[in-house]
């Protein structure tokens, strides 16, 4: 018996998913025949579907026709777009005590001096600002393996992973207010990072994300090392510097062992990529299970794309400890909302070219997707 050409979801829903691409004629219901193509991953009508009416996917609203939908149609941005409905936030109402594994399981992780575990041994090259970027790629690419003679300048100290160029494209003229909060603060999330021995944090020297102040706000002092490229004498005696400072703290950060420690040391934050129709009922699915797993033993998974969270957030706020919590969630929804107004953006803009090629349509179905990684707890 061959298999369904398409896959539905939800009882509820009024629309199929195209296993593979259909061709105009293909039944995908009793009585229900594909008008048009249905490209892998997309939305197929079982029903007629008015204008203004709702739309489910995983029995969940996905937004709201735009016309008038007949079964057979391909639904898309064609004829499926955003809309206000009600959420029922319903606090911790499936909120259930997790069942911890008896004998959780370890793995060999890193013991920082303040008593965090890394799970990688890394040292890193920081940029304040996208003109010190090309500085700090030379100098990571020198302690890089030569991919034709196969020598490497790390081959002495086993335990550091890697030199990595931490790079991005701003840090120059910029705004002096949120602009510049979040890149200071995902900065000095790097620089704090357990995974790295040692930072260093390159300069040009004009740029509006001063190092002084990025030291000061995020509280670095004594965390890094600051190098500014009109300060030492340009590109290659800043390059030169960062590879003797590279060089100088190899044998330290060499010292780094390993050793069997819990896996509630970890913690996993989870993002999306490349999305589609497909991702989630096959691999985000797959990885709430295994954040089911890993938070059994004790371990920590977060759903670090916000965003990605807009729309469905009523179905995490079910799961929240506490209304408190739940209530924190809803707030950053609040500030997506202002944000977007602010900006003169909307959130619906959030899935891709890509998203939607591959059969993503709104937000709304984007972070349902999403979801799927969050498993049960």
């Amino acid at each position: 018996m061959s298999p369904s050409p398409v896959i539905r979801l939800h009882a509820d829903d009024a629309v199929l998913i195209a296993r593979t691409s259909l061709m105009p004629g293909v039944e995908v219901s009793p009585g229900v025949v594909t008008s048009e193509r249905i490209p892998a991953g997309h939305k197929v009508a079982i029903r007629p579907i008015e204008i203004g009416e709702e739309v489910r996917r995983y029995g969940q609203i996905i937004g709201f026709a735009t016309q008038p939908i007949a079964p057979g149609q391909h639904v898309h941005t064609q004829n499926l777009g955003m809309g206000d409905f009600a959420r029922d936030y319903a606090y911790g109402v499936d909120v259930r005590p997790t069942p911890n594994f008896d004998l959780p399981a370890s793995f060999l992780g890193i013991r920082r001096d303040d008593g965090r575990i890394a799970t990688r041994n890394y040292i890193g090259i920081l940029t304040s600002v996208n003109c010190s970027a090309h500085v700090a790629s030379m100098v990571a690419d020198v302690f890089k393996k030569n991919p034709f003679t196969g020598h490497n300048p790390l081959a002495d100290y086993p335990n550091v992973d890697g030199v990595v160029a931490l790079t991005h494209k701003t840090g120059c003229g910029m705004t002096q207010d949120e602009p510049l909060t979040l890149l200071r603060r995902t900065l000095g999330g790097y620089a704090r990072h357990v995974n790295f021995s040692h930072v260093v944090v390159l300069g040009l020297g004009c740029e509006i994300n001063q190092i002084g102040g990025l030291m000061q706000e995020q509280k670095l002092a004594g965390r890094l090392r600051e190098m500014q490229i009109q300060e030492i004498g340009g590109t290659r005696k800043t390059t030169e510097a960062g590879v003797a400072f590279v060089r100088e703290v190899l044998e330290d950060s060499n010292k780094a062992t390993r050793e069997e420690v819990s896996a509630s040391e970890l913690i996993v934050a989870l993002q999306c990529g490349g999305s589609d129709g497909y991702s989630g009922i096959s691999a985000n699915p797959a990885l709430g299970v295994a954040s089911d797993l890993l938070v059994r033993h004790g371990g920590t998974v977060i759903l670090s794309e916000t965003p990605e969270t807009y729309g469905a957030e009523h179905l995490l706020t079910r799961r929240a400890v506490s209304r408190e919590v739940g209530e924190k969630l809803v707030g950053l929804m609040r500030w997506w909302d202002a944000y977007c107004e602010r900006e003169g953006a909307e959130m619906n803009a959030n899935p891709s070219p890509g998203n939607k090629a591959g059969g993503l349509t709104t937000i709304l179905v984007t972070s349902l997707a999403a979801m799927a990684k969050a498993g049960s707890t």
